[in-house]
């Protein structure tokens, strides 16, 4: 497993990866948040750590972008975090929030936890899907069509289309998507979800600007149209 970590501070970076590393991991260590949104890396971690000393405001804007990109697990150190700033964490999508004066031992059992909670099925354990003109092999996290070559999805992407392809025909609301896709509660995230939904098209419609799969119910959702012909 490897661990992303996120610190400006030598002391806590070098503290820090020996837990993380007793925990099992790898790890990787940036000062910036911003180099990860800008680019992120493929494979992805498996758990991102960041220690927050200040500029609040600005670290929840920055961990808004980064769960834009990936559903991995975050924890925060956060230094005299207030309940409010608490909250505000949560619902931007971080997983666990501690405080930066922290025993080793408590935060090595946290971690360990948290990697328990948040894994899900493996996807080599899923069937491959087949609708319409598409075949979705979560093993590979592949999608191919039959009428190009097959396309390698991000996380995020292979979450959504298998969301919609397993409930084809059916509208699902703009919050249940960020639910079942982020894994956090989805109010007010519309931006989140249109932006996945472009980049998915890009890469599945033939026409992403006339899309004929991915299909937008108007202030609802989306859905997948498994009739794109018009013949059933």
């Amino acid at each position: 497993m490897e661990a992303l970590l996120f610190s400006q501070h030598t002391e806590d970076t070098a503290t820090l990866t020996v837990v993380l590393q007793h925990a099992g991991f790898t790890v990787r260590s940036m000062r910036d948040l911003n180099q990860a949104t800008s680019s992120w890396p493929e494979p992805p971690p498996d758990l991102i750590m960041v220690v927050v000393a200040t500029a609040f405001d600005k670290a929840v804007a920055q961990i808004k972008q980064l769960r834009a990109h990936t559903v991995v697990p975050i924890a925060v150190l956060a230094e005299k975090c207030t309940n409010d700033y608490h909250v505000e964490l949560l619902e931007a999508g971080v997983d666990l929030v501690l405080g930066t004066e922290f025993n080793s031992r408590v935060l090595l059992a946290q971690i360990r936890s948290l990697i328990r909670r948040t894994a899900g099925v493996p996807f080599f354990s899923l069937p491959t899907l087949t609708q319409a003109n598409l075949s979705l092999d979560p093993g590979k996290r592949v999608v191919a069509m039959d009428d190009g070559e097959p396309k390698r999805l991000t996380q995020l992407e292979f979450r959504l289309l298998y969301t919609l392809m397993t409930h084809a025909g059916q509208i699902i609301p703009t919050e249940n998507i960020v639910e079942y896709v982020w894994g956090y509660s989805g109010e007010g995230n519309r931006e989140l979800v249109r932006g996945l939904v472009q980049r998915l098209r890009s890469k599945v419609e033939s026409d992403p600007h006339k899309p004929r799969l991915i299909l937008n119910e108007p202030n609802i959702g989306y859905y997948f149209n498994q009739y794109p012909d018009g013949t059933k």
